[in-house]
């Protein structure tokens, strides 16, 4: 048995502010080991404060559980520590660092002893970091760089996995490679909640969905109810009527 199926990612009934303003209202979303879940929604809809909010970056209240970790109401560095990776939607890298060095920062929470394996099955991921390790970060492609952020969080062997808008500004074949890449990761049983607004990739890599609008679930379903796009565009038509942030 994988030590990821002690358990996965767990939010229950989580809400996420910004001081006064409360932008995602008592969301309970679970995502089990070697699953995808996609949060999707219209822009302002509240998912990128949710993912947030699992991180420790944006206020929260309500319980998060890794496995059978408590996170919430510890730190963000706690969170990465305890196998919280998040790929955020500016990818978080440190542009003036190489991708070695990127990649060595990602591991810096693996045990001396492991570190140098698991660095190499992070960097295997996209072999092309493998010949680039001497490049800065900042000089890559956008679509390599989304490749780094990937492979950076790898490298700390994480228990589960939060990808933010992924495909942005990605042509069609690194985002295959994206594609090809979440289903390694199911395959090495490890949680991913992908925030997205691609629908075809959700379409290609979801088990199951989720649909935020206002700051709140409006819907949840599996791979068939994916399908029903009439009454997913209907839900999305819900923000005219609801004041919402990102």
């Amino acid at each position: 048995m994988s030590p990821h199926d002690a358990g996965g990612l767990v939010a229950r009934s989580l809400s996420a502010s910004y001081g006064s303003l409360i932008v995602c209202r008592d969301i309970t979303l679970d995502v089990k080991p070697g699953e995808v879940v996609a949060l999707i929604g219209p822009n302002g809809a509240g998912k990128t404060s949710f993912i947030g909010a699992l991180a420790g970056v944006v206020a929260a209240r309500g319980e998060i559980t890794l496995g059978t970790t408590r996170l919430d109401g510890r730190s963000i560095h706690m969170r990465t520590r305890l196998g919280l990776a998040t790929v955020p939607d500016n990818r978080g890298l440190f542009a003036p660092l190489t991708v070695a060095e990127n990649i060595r920062l990602g591991s810096m929470f693996v045990p001396r002893n492991r570190r140098e394996a698991v660095v190499e099955r992070a960097v295997a991921t996209f072999p092309f970091l493998a010949q680039r390790g001497a490049t800065l970060a900042g000089s890559l492609s956008g679509g390599q760089q989304q490749m780094l952020a990937i492979a950076k969080c790898l490298a700390g062997d994480p228990r589960a996995l939060l990808l933010d808008e992924p495909s942005q500004g990605l042509a069609p074949i690194i985002l295959d490679e994206i594609v090809k890449v979440i289903g390694e990761l199911k395959a090495r049983r490890l949680p991913v909640l992908l925030v997205e607004q691609n629908y075809g990739l959700v379409e290609r890599t979801a088990d199951r969905f989720a649909v935020m609008v206002g700051g709140r679930i409006a819907m949840t379903g599996g791979k068939a109810e994916l399908a029903d796009r009439d009454r997913i565009g209907r839900l999305f038509l819900e923000r005219r009527r609801t004041t919402t942030v990102h």
